[in-house]
């Protein structure tokens, strides 16, 4: 990593203070200096992402194609750079760290090829003899200026799932990238800033959480997207005004082991899902609900395949778990698990920390109205219980205020589609783990995990309006 790092303010670096420090989570030292910007930055910002939104929408779809290429390319020669930035600023593992890259790249990828497919249709107006002679036809135009807000987990691929639909379409933006890891944004802001597009046509503005309420109340911005905690992410919607509003928000996602799973297989998956990077995902496995024929073996393999997990350095080939992303939220979650286990709950393995690195822990027998049950754990841990019938099981699992993914491991078809019938989730994941995502997917939650869906091509349609055309044929 570089020492320090600029802003970008329509399209330009600029470097006007060092205010912002960005920790390497692994050791705690300032790993690198950002500039942060205050409300007058952003409001010129948005006052040039304004100005472009004219010659932005008046790109050819093949000129936005081309951007996005080149940033995919450039990406893809800038890897290791990248990969190394996440691992220090995030505190993720090497090999993790090079898989979000991966992402970044297939994101960014999957917008250029969106980029110049037809979003328009054909109308058949002539339903009754009042509209014989009458055509009709729609297609999409951007709203306009964007605001995103990213967060911390996934710096590179969640921030492109906001940049990535926005350039495709044609909407000019102002990002915020999260404060505990704003290098990966800037980098991206780097490569685009190699392009032509027009001046405004993008901003990345660290700032402090005051400073940026701009990007949530301004009018002129058009559609606010938002990936982050809940509790923030609805107090940002009734604040937004006008402007749509997308929110990917935080899940206590369930994963469903049936009877007859292959155990092997599932094992395998949970440990991945549970945690990768350290848990710090809204969709890692938080709670397991295995059928009683499979649980005291799926316990037994799951708390060994925990232990031997190795966690330290996230430079090292073979971690697995590295550090949270700071000392505070691993004395939160050390809270949350000693909670559980003083009110009944077994401590199977793990439960804890050093500094910020917190051990992988799992724990059966947690109440359900505990916040390590029913709140987002955000770290590693999972819970196990056993279930006797299925459909209770599939009424634990909605039994939820969150709703985003849910996994479920079984060899019947019945209770696969039954899981996609009744299960209240954005998602269901059938021989696999609710943490499983693809960047075409559409992907989103239900109840308080968000509103509206990312994966490119719907993330697209969020940022575009449908505008129709009728022409009268007057011979009619």
């Amino acid at each position: 990593m570089e020492k320090t790092y600029p802003y970008y303010l329509a399209n330009r670096p600029e470097q006007p203070n060092t205010d912002l420090s960005v920790k390497n989570k692994y050791t705690g030292e300032v790993a690198a200096r950002v500039a942060k910007a205050d409300a007058a930055v952003i409001d010129a910002a948005i006052g040039k992402a304004v100005e472009a939104a004219a010659p932005l929408r008046a790109m050819a779809p093949f000129e936005r194609e081309a951007v996005l290429r080149h940033c995919a390319r450039r990406f893809e020669e800038r890897f290791d750079e990248l990969a190394n930035a996440l691992r220090i600023e995030a505190g993720k593992p090497i090999k993790d760290s090079r898989g979000e890259v991966t992402r970044l790249i297939e994101t960014f990828r999957i917008a250029a090829n969106e980029a110049v497919r037809d979003q328009g249709e054909v109308l058949n107006l002539e339903i009754s003899e009042r509209s014989r002679g009458y055509r009709g036809f729609s297609k999409r135009v951007p709203v306009g200026p964007c605001s995103f807000i990213s967060p911390f987990n996934f710096p590179l691929n969640l921030a492109a799932h906001k940049i990535a639909p926005a350039l495709a379409v044609g909407c000019p933006f102002v990002l915020k990238p999260a404060s505990l890891t704003p290098v990966g944004a800037l980098l991206i802001g780097e490569v685009l800033a190699e392009t032509d597009l027009p001046a405004g046509a993008f901003s990345i503005l660290p700032c402090s959480r005051d400073g940026a309420e701009l990007f949530t109340t301004d009018d002129r911005l058009k559609l606010l997207s938002f990936t982050g905690s809940p509790d923030v992410g609805w107090s940002l919607k009734a604040k937004a005004g006008k402007k749509k509003v997308v929110l990917e928000l935080g899940g206590n996602a369930a994963c469903i082991v049936d009877a007859g799973a292959d155990l092997g297989d599932v094992v395998d998956r949970l440990i991945t899902g549970a945690f990768y990077q350290s848990g710090q995902s809204c969709i890692s496995v938080q709670r397991i609900l295995v059928h009683e024929s499979l649980a005291d073996e799926l316990e037994k393999r799951f708390v060994a395949a925990t232990r031997a997990l190795k966690s330290g350095d996230p430079a090292e080939e073979d971690t697995f778990i590295g550090p949270m992303i700071s000392e505070k939220e691993a004395e939160r979650l050390e809270g949350w698990i000693q909670r559980a286990v003083d009110a009944g709950a077994d401590l199977l393995c793990g439960g804890r920390r050093k500094g910020a690195l917190h051990e992988a822990t799992v724990l059966k027998k947690v109440p359900r109205e505990l916040e390590l049950y029913c709140e987002e754990a955000f770290g590693p841990v999972a819970l196990i219980e056993a279930y006797s019938d299925y459909g209770d099981a599939l009424a634990v699992v909605n039994n939820s205020r969150f709703g985003i993914h849910a996994g479920v491991f079984t060899p019947r078809l019945d209770h696969a589609m039954r899981a996609w019938d009744e299960l209240e989730v954005g998602g269901v994941l059938i021989n696999e783990i609710p943490s499983w995502r693809v960047d075409n997917l559409p992907y989103g939650g239900v109840k308080d995990s968000g509103l509206g869906r990312e994966g490119v091509r719907y993330a697209m349609e969020d940022m575009t309006e449908i505008r129709s055309l009728v022409i009268r044929d007057r011979r009619s």
